[in-house]
């Protein structure tokens, strides 16, 4: 490899690295895809995604918001209401998310068997596959 290969190369890993440190959190990509519907106040994204907690959420939102990938919008309103929504950026974040969903889902039988047959080695690497015994 070339000096100028492996300058890109390692630019590139950090930059997918990076990328991947926000997005690739168990509820950012959730929060992605629940705002390409549209934009959603807080309390409502809290009642759509289960198992997330308010502080979660908050955290979550804040780290999308300082990305540039969700704007925050204050209405001066008794009581104040706030919407989230995708910015641009965070708009074309979705066509890649939604392909990652995809292969995901396609693949998913073909991994849980990968994992199935990991397990059966015994977590080692070049171990043939476990035999199971034979009644008799």
């Amino acid at each position: 490899m070339t000096e100028e290969q492996t300058h890109f190369h390692t630019e590139g890993c950090l930059a997918v690295s990076r990328v991947l440190a926000r997005v690739g959190d168990k509820w950012s990509v959730l929060i992605v895809m629940l705002l390409a519907g549209g934009p959603r106040r807080f309390n409502e994204m809290k009642r759509m995604v289960d198992g997330i907690s308010q502080r979660m959420l908050t955290l979550t939102l804040r780290g999308l918001e300082r990305d540039g990938l969700v704007s925050r919008t204050v209405f001066p309103t008794i009581p104040p209401r706030v919407d989230y929504e995708l910015t641009p950026l965070g708009h074309s974040l979705r066509e890649p998310v939604m392909a990652l969903g995809q292969w995901a889902q396609a693949n998913l039988a073909g991994i849980a068997e990968a994992q199935a047959d990991f397990d059966r080695r015994g977590g080692a690497p070049d171990a043939p596959p476990a035999q199971t015994p034979r009644p008799g």
